[in-house]
């Protein structure tokens, strides 16, 4: 599929997935003519990126993650290593001080939605 229909299908701007291609994220074959070309399992792995991004993880991180994931099309190419667990293990800590400290701070607002909301002294 063209790069058009594969950032409708996925709603990433075809920037963007030029940008993912650039940083190893996501590959293409090019036509006769010089245009991007990507096959039908492109649809999973752009989700995938925009999964990995709004968990906080940067590109160079999801590069080195990408291939040990298990994709629609079969099994990981590569295993983990051991400095990447741990980076990841850093990182969903971080992810869980993050949601604690939302959890706090949506506790707070309700407090003053509902001190607000009840006007009696």
């Amino acid at each position: 599929m063209r790069i058009g229909e594969l950032a409708r299908r996925t709603g990433v701007s075809e920037r963007s997935l030029r940008y993912y291609e650039q940083r190893g994220l996501l590959a293409s074959e090019r036509t006769s003519g010089g245009h991007r070309d990507y096959p039908e399992r492109a649809v999973d792995r752009v989700i995938r990126i925009q999964e990995l991004f709004a968990a906080g993880l940067h590109s160079a991180k999801i590069a080195k993650l990408l291939p040990c994931m298990r994709d629609a099309d079969g099994g990981p190419s590569a295993i983990a290593t051991p400095q990447l667990v741990t980076d990841l293990t850093a990182e969903r800590e971080r992810i869980d001080r993050m949601i604690t400290e939302l959890t706090n701070s949506r506790a707070v607002l309700d407090e003053v939605i509902d001190a607000a909301a009840d006007p009696r002294p």
